[in-house]
């Protein structure tokens, strides 16, 4: 399967830029997720490489050929819509076939890979269907098959589950993330769920407001975040932020905050921190573990607000200095609406950013 390359991408919309020079390499046979708010450029992105929106400046590159100029039907590339866009008089095989059938491929042919799309995907009892005698979820795979059968090197996928309820869309999750591994092709995918991101890619690029902030393996963004926007948007609680200001005591870091005080990681080149002191604290839900509200050493103290209990797990909210404040426990812990809770969290488990660029300092 080719490499595909943005080099310095560009869109704009009469004098408004909206992708800004983006630079990127997607590798063979990779799983790659754009994820993003509303308006970010993720399916702008997603339209260029399919030639559905033309490119202002740069290159979109398949290996050493340049396909930024050709038309969408010589790209080698195959489509999944958000909307399922299928032909309700047709039934499901000739929904499937219906751009072999257009392209003249010989009957046997297209048999075949009709065949072998639907049994992969669990459609085989469901040729002769129409799309309105099928569930949402058979609705989708339809649109994955007929996108399958015209074994296009690439197959870009635009918010494909967003359609779907919870339930389902957790199913077909866990569908589209065994098929990619068996249908060796490049795949490129837009949505707004970070954990459709997070369980699905091999890498994700994460965007905002038309500029990469930044990508790599799931794993790397959640545990090295670049920045403030990558660490709150990755995770779910997402993560938690505080206005601080550092100070040293006998060579140890500690950030001061209205009411509590924390110690942080060790760090070897103090260069990095803004010479104001001033930060932001960044801790995950899931860092801060209950304690004893006598022990004041890296204890945050506060009153439960809300309490969102969604079975093995509970969400405690509160509200620290003006700021929303969420911590994720074990439900075997009874907390209730109204106590006063204290929770420990450890060094390690700290991120700082600097205030004023947002950027991770560590």
């Amino acid at each position: 399967m080719p490499v595909i390359t943005l080099n310095k991408l560009t869109k704009r919309y009469q004098s408004s830029e909206v992708i800004h020079q983006i630079d990127l390499v997607m590798e063979d046979n990779e799983f790659t997720v754009f994820v993003g708010p509303s308006g970010c450029g993720k399916s702008t992105t997603l339209r260029m490489i399919a030639g559905l929106e033309t490119v202002s400046d740069g290159e979109i590159k398949m290996d050493d050929r340049s396909i930024s100029n050709l038309e969408p039907i010589d790209r080698d590339i195959a489509m999944v819509f958000q909307d399922y866009a299928l032909y309700p008089h047709m039934d499901v095989y000739k929904n499937m076939s219906f751009a072999l059938r257009l392209a003249k491929h010989p009957k046997s042919d297209i048999k075949k890979r009709v065949t072998e799309a639907a049994e992969m995907l669990g459609l085989t009892e469901y040729l002769h269907r129409k799309p309105a005698e099928l569930s949402g979820g058979q609705r989708q795979r339809v649109a994955m098959g007929r996108a399958l059968v015209r074994n296009s090197s690439t197959l870009l996928m635009d918010e494909p589950l967003s359609n779907l309820d919870a339930k389902l869309r957790g199913q077909m999750r866990a569908e589209l993330a065994m098929m990619s591994k068996n249908i060796k092709k490049n795949i490129i995918y837009v949505t707004h769920d970070q954990i459709e991101a997070m369980t699905l890619a091999d890498r994700i690029v994460v965007m905002k407001d038309g500029y990469i902030q930044q990508h790599g393996t799931p794993r790397e963004l959640f545990e090295k975040p670049s920045n403030k926007f990558v660490a709150g948007f990755m995770g779910m609680p997402p993560m938690n932020f505080l206005n601080m200001t550092v100070e040293e005591e006998n060579g140890t870091l500690y950030a001061v905050g209205e009411s509590f005080k924390l110690q942080l990681p060790k760090l070897d080149n103090l260069s990095f921190l803004p010479e104001s002191g001033e930060i932001i604290v960044g801790i995950r839900p899931s860092a801060l573990i209950p304690t004893d509200s006598g022990e004041s050493q890296n204890t945050i103290t506060f009153k439960i607000n809300v309490n969102e209990y969604i079975g093995n797990q509970t969400v405690l909210i509160s509200t620290i200095q003006e700021s929303r404040f969420m911590v994720e426990v074990d439900s075997l812990n009874e907390f209730r609406i109204g106590d006063t809770v204290s929770f420990k969290v450890d060094p390690d488990d700290i991120y700082v950013f600097d205030k004023h660029t947002e950027e991770t300092i560590y």
